[in-house]
């Protein structure tokens, strides 16, 4: 499933379907939501044939869309000449096995989790996003092993773990070529897991060294192709990948961004999001997300020109309340405002609680010192008053205050400075003005 579903040069073909389940309220109307699929297919090196929708009561606990609509199905894959069936929700590994039975050998057979894997497989460049990436593969392809799926652990991922992709060992008495692919595919993933967890590590040192150097952080977040990357570029200068495809970055990047009154923030650009994201991604780019857990402001950004934006808006949303991301500030920041040709900008985007809402555009600059300028003035409303003395042999810590904070009032005295400012809350306790928490 690694293989960019290409065979001697020529893209696999590919068959999509969607269920319609009574009584189910999806955040997408099925065709737009099967028309992602068909980008997210795309994406992957596949040319989307065909696709079907199929209206439910409820789902089939065998095939998920009942057996003569499979059949049905089946037959046109045949007409045209797909070789890969791609449903747009979840299967159960029943759900998978029972068409897998049916279509046979020469279609295989995804949903969108697995699609999205492979796509994340593809894209991921460090060897932190390798090792999420392989790691969410192996955990999703666990309950699905099947006789068809087995010697997985020699052919999935880029052996970036420590358990490595060596084969699979010798077999117990009475053990199947089966349950030893599970007991391999389950210690690499305990490897997987320990190499991350360093991952981890190293992260919350570099956060704690950043909280004590005061230097505040701006997290970036937004559904995927929304335009992150590009106004990270416009923002601070950066050169970081754009391309006008689902998922073309995962890699975060941070970067520094001067504000209008001489302070530093960093920016980081974090994995967009998407509707049904898989669980199994999400776990395994906990190290990443807790990027935006630990922010000090999130700038989310939409495209404002995509008919779905208010869709994607809740999509994300969604996300970062299932990785519990606390109440922290937040700018919407409606990007590609160059394309609303002059209509009025909504103004019910109000409703989650941001603390400001800017039209913006990173192709022309509109509106790029307004979200410079909230950003500051969040910053200074989150900071704490201080009183401090810093004796002269610490001009270091002087010139952090003054880099950090808003001096209010200034006194020298004869062995040192008598300092009043408003510094951000992490720094201020860093250095002993206010109690730790």
């Amino acid at each position: 499933m690694t293989d960019n579903f290409e065979t001697n040069h020529q893209p696999e073909r590919a068959f999509l379907v969607g269920a319609d389940v009574r009584g189910t309220v999806p955040l997408l109307h099925i065709d737009d939501s099967l028309d992602e699929l068909a980008l997210l297919a795309s994406t992957a090196g596949l040319v989307v044939v065909g696709r079907a929708v199929q209206h439910l009561k409820q789902i089939d606990p065998a095939t998920y869309i009942g057996s003569g609509k499979v059949e049905e199905i089946h037959h046109e894959i045949e007409q045209a000449h797909a070789n890969v069936l791609i449903f747009d929700d979840e299967l159960s590994p029943r759900h998978q096995r029972g068409l897998e039975e049916v279509m046979g050998e020469s279609v295989k057979v995804l949903d969108r989790s697995a699609l999205i894997l492979d796509i994340f497989a593809q894209h991921a460049n460090t060897r932190e996003g390798t090792l999420q990436v392989e790691l969410a593969q192996y955990e999703y392809r666990l309950p699905r092993l099947t006789r068809q799926w087995t010697h997985l652990a020699r052919q999935a991922g880029g052996g970036a773990g420590r358990g490595g992709t060596g084969g699979v060992g010798l077999r117990g008495p009475g053990e199947t070529q089966l349950e030893v692919d599970r007991r391999e595919i389950s210690r690499k993933i305990s490897h997987l897991k320990a190499d991350l967890e360093e991952v981890r590590a190293q992260r919350s040192r570099h956060r704690n060294q950043r909280t004590k150097l005061g230097t505040p952080v701006v997290a970036l977040v937004g559904y995927t192709n929304a335009g992150k990357s590009t106004l990270l570029n416009s923002l601070t200068g950066a050169s970081v990948y754009v391309a006008n495809q689902l998922f073309a970055t995962l890699d975060p990047t941070t970067r520094r961004l001067s504000l209008p009154g001489g302070k530093t923030v960093l920016v980081s650009d974090t994995v967009g999001f998407i509707q049904k994201l898989p669980t199994t991604l999400i776990a395994a780019f906990r190290a990443t997300l807790e990027e935006v857990l630990e922010a000090d402001i999130l700038i989310h950004v939409v495209d404002l020109s995509h008919p779905n934006a208010r869709e994607q808006i809740e999509a994300v949303e969604d996300t970062l309340a299932e990785i519990e991301v606390p109440r922290i500030p937040r700018i919407l920041a409606l990007n590609k405002a160059d394309l609303w040709n002059g209509q009025q900008y909504p103004t019910d985007y109000w409703e989650h609680g941001y603390d400001a809402v800017v039209p913006v555009s990173a192709l022309d600059g509109t509106g790029l010192e307004q979200i410079k300028a909230e950003i500051e003035h969040i910053l200074i409303e989150q900071m704490v008053e201080v009183q401090l003395y810093v004796p002269y042999n610490r001009g270091d810590l002087l010139s952090q205050i003054h880099q950090l904070g808003v001096i209010d009032d200034e006194t020298s005295t004869a062995t040192g400075t008598n300092v009043r400012a408003h510094l951000p809350r992490a720094f201020a306790a860093s250095i002993g003005a206010i109690p730790e928490n």
